[in-house]
C-alpha cells in the first residue's frame, strides 16, 4: 500500500469512528432530554424510561433535531417554551459527548 492509500484509509476510519460517536452522542442525548420530560410529565421509573424511548424513535422520523423538539414542545405544551427545550438540548448534548468520552478513555 502506499502512504496515499494508507492515509485514505485512516481517513476513512477516523469519518467512521466520529459518525458512530456522533449517533451514540446523540441518542444519549435524546435519553437524557427524554428523562427530563418525563419528569416535567409525572413520570417515574419505567414509565420514564419508557417515554425516554419515544423520544429516542422520535430521532429517527427526519434527519436533524427538528423532529426532537417538534415532539418535545408537542407533549411539554404549556409546561415549556421550544426556547427551553433547545437550551435543554444542548446541555445534554454536553453532558452525552462528556459520558460518551469517559467511556472511550
Amino acid at each position: 500500500m502506499t502512504t496515499f492509500d494508507d492515509r485514505e484509509k485512516a481517513f476513512e476510519n477516523k469519518f467512521a469512528h466520529d459518525a458512530e460517536l456522533r449517533f451514540k452522542a446523540e441518542a444519549r442525548r435524546n435519553k437524557l432530554l427524554g428523562l427530563w420530560a418525563a419528569d416535567l410529565l409525572g413520570h417515574r421509573d419505567e414509565a420514564a424510561e419508557a417515554y425516554a424511548q419515544t423520544v429516542i424513535l422520535a430521532d429517527l422520523e427526519l434527519p436533524g433535531d427538528s423532529d426532537v423538539l417538534d415532539k418535545l414542545a408537542r407533549d411539554l405544551d404549556g409546561r415549556v417554551t421550544r426556547d427551553v427545550i433547545r437550551d435543554k438540548m444542548a446541555d445534554c448534548m454536553r453532558q452525552a459527548v462528556e459520558e460518551i468520552s469517559a467511556q472511550t478513555s
